[in-house]
């Protein structure tokens, strides 16, 4: 698609040379301009060599798209007006004048292991060469994943010549590969539905961005959307029937995700979070599902936000329910990881089960803990039986929490976030790998007030004071304010004061998107761009080769890349006024930038 800020070519030059150098988002790892100034780029082949002689679907439909998006937005790094002659824009201060060498013709990609499956750990490096007189781009990738990562570099550093043709700087020489094997968001489409259009849509700025997994969370306690061959009625319990997804909405998301080099993770909540459509299968498998959700004695409520509902751990026929819609998710979901949920298990949902208190009273000494391990006990061999391959993800709350089980097998990745680097250094140091989400730097939903209604809290006279009362405190309100702003993102060092060993337990990290106050009108402006500033965190680091924090480089970089986002059909919002952007750091707020470290 066209929009005006990058159509017409010499709206958006800039007249300041350090304005709008080609600056490829996430940074590559390693990346070298020559200085022998642009040239010209004609219609690009690509010509793929495998060490097998297979043939790649994938790959060229992924070069399809990669070149339609260069020819048809003619892209320049976004900025202001300025003559065309003032416009340099490449890192060695080039300007558009192109020489009169061999124009780029083609794409020569070498794949070392083209069959390699789109699985955690699979190899993204990629090397790209642009060399002198060579007429072509060089590509070389270990699998068809990195040859995708080097497509998306190569479209951001193809740019416009300002009339009409294309130009990139030789030489060039990139080598890249992430330093994390695990890179996400997440996605909540049981609190409001997200229509497959937007789902896609995320996935187009991840694919963007380099980021490879999406952790959709299919449910939750207010709705289940999936359309269930196993229970069919399960969807009585969605927002409407055209509010669903059907198997082959699921696998439409799977394929469009697979081929732009994305994973997705499926999660379903147990046993805590599971009302709707539970219900529905037999009421008696959920606990608490039509009790009042809060209290003014908070011992007493049964769930953290409306409605309530738990599946009951000691009623026999949850696992049997449990198995079967878990079989039939595992048989469209072909990632080898599953998330099963397990956080935030309330004890006061349990004073409604009849089962769970005959449990209680047969042996005094039982405790919550008790009933968390039997639900690891009696869940997780289900989880485990869909095969050798399938490894079990859940929230560090079946670890952490006080009501949390005895003995977590070490085997189950956790998702840890609360308490930042307190609760990382704790699951590490037991030997668990995880995922890094820790609210207070990495939750996108947060800090845009509560989403509960007849809330006292808001009504006072003056603002909170910045401290205890910021959050406004307990449960709803805004208990994870304030708005993680990309800043606080990108200069997360997740890896502070943890050992060598324990550091490689850390497999990644992703920014959830929890959606009480999310949907389709505002999912993409608040994903992106803070989104991509997790993606260069996760891919190539916040600091550069001295130790340096480089997030005052990242600026403009992340800038023009909320524009290259938008253009692409990503509806990034605004970070700054487009002043900043036209004015390279001239809104930062400390003139000296040594300052940031």
């Amino acid at each position: 698609m066209k929009f005006s800020m990058v159509v017409g070519a010499l709206s958006a030059l800039v007249a300041t040379v350090s304005a709008v150098k080609v600056n490829p988002l996430p940074a590559p790892r390693n990346i070298t301009w020559g200085s022998s100034g642009p040239i010209s780029v004609q219609e690009l082949s690509l010509r793929t060599t495998d060490a097998h002689g297979h043939t790649h679907d994938i790959v060229n439909k992924a070069w399809e798209r990669a070149w339609a998006a260069i020819t048809s937005l003619q892209w320049v790094p976004a900025a202001t007006e300025a003559s065309i002659s003032s416009f340099q824009p490449f890192p060695t201060g080039a300007g558009l004048t192109k020489r009169s060498a061999k124009p780029i013709k083609s794409v020569q990609l070498s794949l070392v292991d083209g069959d390699a499956d789109l699985q955690h750990g699979v190899d993204e490096s990629y090397t790209l060469e642009v060399t002198e007189s060579a007429g072509s781009v060089k590509i070389h990738a270990q699998t068809v994943w990195g040859a995708l990562h080097a497509f998306t570099t190569l479209q951001q550093i193809i740019i416009s010549d300002g009339k009409g043709g294309l130009m990139i700087e030789e030489p060039v020489h990139i080598q890249d590969a992430p330093l994390y094997p695990y890179r996400g968001i997440m996605i909540d489409t049981g609190r409001n539905f997200i229509s497959l259009p937007k789902i896609l849509e995320q996935i187009d700025g991840m694919s963007l961005s380099k980021l490879n997994v999406l952790h959709w969370h299919l449910d939750d306690s207010q709705s289940w959307p999936m359309h269930m061959k196993s229970y069919p009625e399960m969807t009585k319990d969605a927002y409407s029937p055209r509010e669903t997804y059907s198997r082959e909405d699921m696998l439409n998301v799977i394929a469009y995700a697979r081929s732009r080099g994305v994973r997705v993770i499926p999660e379903v909540d147990m046993p805590g979070h599971s009302s709707s459509g539970w219900q529905q299968i037999d009421p008696k498998i959920v606990a608490c599902a039509h009790s009042w959700w809060s209290n003014d004695d908070y011992t007493y409520h049964t769930a953290v936000e409306p409605n309530p509902g738990q599946l009951d751990i000691i009623y026999n026929k949850t696992y049997e329910a449990v198995r079967n819609v878990y079989n039939e998710l595992s048989g469209i979901f072909s990632d080898n990881w599953f998330h099963t949920g397990a956080d935030e298990l309330q004890p006061g949902c349990y004073n409604f089960s009849t089962y769970i208190t005959e449990w209680f009273l047969e042996d005094s000494s039982r405790t919550y803990n008790d009933l968390a391990q039997y639900w690891v006990d009696h869940a997780v061999p289900i989880f485990r039986a869909a095969g050798s391959h399938r490894r079990i993800m859940m929230w560090e709350d079946i670890a952490l929490s006080t009501e949390a089980a005895h003995d977590v097998p070490k085997d189950i990745v956790l998702q840890t976030w609360n308490n930042g680097l307190t609760n990382i250094q704790n699951l590490t140091a037991r030997g668990y790998d995880i995922v890094v989400s820790s609210s207070d730097f990495l939750y996108l939903d947060c800090g845009h007030g509560g989403a509960l209604g007849n809330d006292p809290r808001y009504d006072v006279m003056s603002n909170p004071d910045g401290s205890v009362n910021f959050n406004y405190g307990g449960n709803g309100g805004s208990w994870c304010a304030p708005y993680k702003t990309w800043q606080r993102i990108y200069d997360y060092d997740f890896l502070t004061n943890l050992t060598k060993t324990q550091a490689k337990h850390v497999l990644g990290a992703e920014a959830p998107l929890w959606s009480e106050q999310i949907d389709d009108v505002t999912i993409s402006s608040q994903m992106w761009p803070r989104a991509a500033a997790l993606a260069e965190l996760v891919w190539s680091g916040n600091r550069d080769a001295h130790g340096n924090k480089r997030t005052t480089l990242l600026t403009q970089r992340l800038l023009n890349f909320r524009e290259y986002l938008v253009a692409n059909g990503v509806m990034a919002t605004a970070l700054m006024p487009k002043y900043c952007l036209q004015h390279p750091h001239a809104c930062d707020l400390y003139y000296n930038q040594s300052v940031i470290t």
